[in-house]
């Protein structure tokens, strides 16, 4: 009798300990891709005027139905009479070099491009479990209520493979939205209008998550009061 109740509870020990070694395995054998060019975002914070234009370029192209967004402007605002301030941060996926989404992707839905470094999806591989969701944080994935989904931006690919920049960077009026070469974007030697010339791009503004957790492709011209010190 003792050997008949002790069967079931080793099987049991046996498949916990089973998918243990599978999380720790998988843990170590994950290797991020490095792409053969690192595309990424540019806003310039302080002369956006908050239009939105992306966003709605953005959802529209996309199909997207009321809910989710993959492109944010988010409105920031502060300070006393006479010393206010107000300005944009305007986010989407960042398509980041280690990205917490795709190794939490039980399917292989997501998944990183070798050639520009996208961070793509596949949503009909997609099982709705949003794990993906919880991990990024930047909150990039997003869940579609319509079709039960999650979805994201992946860079509007089809927009890039035929030698066009994506939506929201054609649609954005003022033109502080851009994309290219992440390393040059960084170091200030890519051409665009997203960057005056005595801007300075930094990597990380107020009340973002800490880059080094993805270390994502974007920067930004921070106003004064968004710098992190």
């Amino acid at each position: 009798m003792a050997k008949d109740d002790g069967g079931p509870a080793r099987k049991i020990a046996d498949k916990d300990q089973m998918r243990a070694a599978i999380g720790r395995r998988d843990a170590a054998t994950y290797e991020p891709v490095k792409p053969a060019q690192q595309l990424g975002f540019v806003h310039n914070n302080v002369d956006c005027i908050g239009c939105r234009a992306c966003e709605m370029a953005c959802k529209d192209k996309n199909g997207l139905p009321p809910g989710p967004r993959f492109r944010r402007v988010m409105y920031i605002e502060g300070g006393e009479y006479p010393e206010v301030f107000a300005y944009k941060v305007n986010m989407s996926c960042n398509h980041c070099a280690e990205p917490a989404c795709l190794p939490v992707c039980p399917t292989g839905a997501i998944w990183k491009r070798a050639d520009n470094g996208v961070v793509d999806i596949d949503s009909t591989l997609c099982i709705a479990c949003r794990r993906c969701e919880a991990a990024c944080p930047y909150g990039a994935p997003q869940w579609d209520p319509k079709e039960k989904i999650v979805k994201k931006c992946n860079l509007c690919i089809d927009e890039l493979e035929a030698g066009r920049k994506p939506y929201c960077v054609m649609a954005c009026m003022m033109r502080v939205l851009d994309i290219g070469p992440i390393d040059k974007l960084r170091a200030g030697t890519h051409p665009t209008t997203a960057i005056g010339p005595r801007d300075k791009v930094v990597e990380r503004v107020k009340d973002m998550a800490n880059p080094q957790l993805t270390h994502p492709s974007i920067v930004f011209v921070a106003h004064s009061k968004g710098k992190v010190e």
